[in-house]
């Protein structure tokens, strides 16, 4: 039984060790490793438009320093939740591996991709309509 724990903790350690290291490359035809480096692209372009959308609010509510301020709050509020919601959708008492096998990153991307893009809209609405408004 520990050899197994042990065997299984160095596979998924070697995996991700791997997929950091750029040599599993996005296939959507692929093997299970490859079509989780296809989610962790999909989440990191959602993440960047985020970011950029970010920026953009930021520049538009320069000079409202309350503004500014009450919306960092949020985003840092909003990016809480979003670990909480992430880690509650995950929600395992397996301390050896993860409950959902070897598609547990694939899945955890794309619940990422969902929440992000979806504030990313709400945060573009900002930008578009000023704060204030109804959200719909």
């Amino acid at each position: 039984m520990m050899k197994t724990v042990i065997s299984t903790a160095l596979v998924l350690l070697l995996s991700a060790t791997t997929v950091i290291a750029g040599d599993i490359k996005c296939n959507p035809e692929g093997n299970q490793a490859e079509l989780n480096q296809c989610s962790f692209n999909d989440y990191k372009a959602a993440d960047k438009k985020l970011n950029d959308t970010w920026k953009k609010l930021m520049a538009k509510f320069k000079s409202d320093k309350t503004a500014t301020t009450k919306l960092k709050a949020a985003q840092n509020a909003w990016i809480a939740f979003r670990d909480a919601e992430l880690e509650a959708q995950f929600a395992c008492d397996a301390k050896d591996a993860p409950c959902w096998g070897s598609m547990e990153p694939m899945l955890r991307n794309g619940v990422m991709q969902e929440l992000t893009e979806a504030r990313t809209e709400r945060l573009q609405k900002y930008i578009d309509d000023g704060l204030g408004v109804p959200m719909n």
